[in-house]
């Protein structure tokens, strides 16, 4: 593995930044024409049409989990979450699972 010098450090950041930049410059020229607005409605549209079906799974397999969530912070926002832990087990379970401490 090839060791880099600070020199060549900072000539890498400021080619990376300069690259950036240009980019974004030119971003900021073509982002109102209609032909640009034209191809990347295209593109989101061809996304979503490819992508329906797995955005659909995503929801079903998360729906349990986004509801104890939802759940969860209602009753932490109004000082009740022992009420919650115990009215709700299997939600508390369902979170734990997903890393959201109680």
């Amino acid at each position: 593995m090839e060791t880099f010098t600070d020199e060549r450090i900072k000539s890498i950041l400021n080619q990376y930044e300069r690259k950036r930049m240009k980019e974004k410059e030119r971003y900021n020229i073509i982002k109102d024409t209609q032909e640009f607005k034209e191809q990347n409605r295209t593109r989101a549209r061809n996304h979503y049409q490819l992508n329906k079906e797995k955005k659909k799974e995503n929801y079903e397999n998360k729906k349990e989990f986004m509801n104890a969530r939802s759940s969860f912070y209602y009753y932490k926002r109004n000082d009740k979450v022992e009420l919650f832990k115990e009215k709700y087990p299997e939600k508390v379970k369902i979170l734990s699972e997903n890393n959201i401490i109680i």
